[in-house]
């Protein structure tokens, strides 16, 4: 049985429980207190969610998790077989990692801290507005960011996803209502819209 460490509201965790769910796979969740991560320092050696459990295997970070899933649960892959398609995914992956969620979490950073000016902050959600047209671009012609559902839509839809999703009341990090504040879908964002609601309709473990 696959175990996930998981907090409420957590965008990672979110990427791993579209995963398992696109792959059919019942898991068994352990619910972990933010003010309480103890269980992940012991498991993994670092206090970050999501950590799956699968049998001896300890797997952090959500995109190796989503790794470890295609290879030990090959049906219904999350990632293409061709290799110059995988590439494309993988290169994808890396950069929203690194380059899309850089202006949110200097976003949240300096909201958080008080020490940065606001017109760093408004550079920074202006940037985040700009990178939508980047999904609307890979979306045409397409259902899903590269064809066919698979890592890519698990790994942004849970952060894109806030451009028409509020946060919830009781939802206190301060990071999804940058989200929410600093990306507005208009006219020019008809596919990305619909993507949104297209894979907010696929099953979540």
């Amino acid at each position: 049985m696959l175990r996930l460490y998981r907090i409420p509201y957590s965008t990672n965790v979110e990427r791993v429980a579209l995963a398992l769910g696109h792959k059919g796979l019942d898991v068994e969740s352990a619910a972990v207190e933010p003010s309480d991560r103890s269980p992940l320092l012991e498991l993994s050696g670092q206090d970050l969610v999501p950590v799956l459990v699968d049998g001896d295997t300890v797997v952090s970070d959500s995109v190796r998790i989503m790794h470890h899933l295609d290879e030990r649960f090959p049906d219904a892959p999350l990632l293409p077989a061709d290799r110059a398609a995988r590439a494309e995914v993988e290169i994808f992956l890396d950069w929203f990692n690194r380059a899309w969620k850089r202006e949110p979490n200097l976003i949240t950073d300096a909201l958080e801290s008080g020490r940065t000016t606001g017109d760093d902050i408004e550079r920074w959600g202006a940037r985040m507005q700009s990178r939508l047209e980047l999904f609307e671009g890979l979306l045409i012609g397409r259902e899903y960011l590269f064809g066919a559902f698979g890592a890519a839509d698990c790994a942004a839809w849970p952060f894109v996803r806030y451009a028409v999703t509020p946060v919830e009341p009781d939802d206190v990090e301060v990071f999804h209502q940058v989200l929410f504040e600093r990306m507005t879908l208009d006219e020019r964002h008809h596919g990305l819209r619909d993507w949104i609601a297209r894979v907010g309709e696929h099953p979540q473990a």
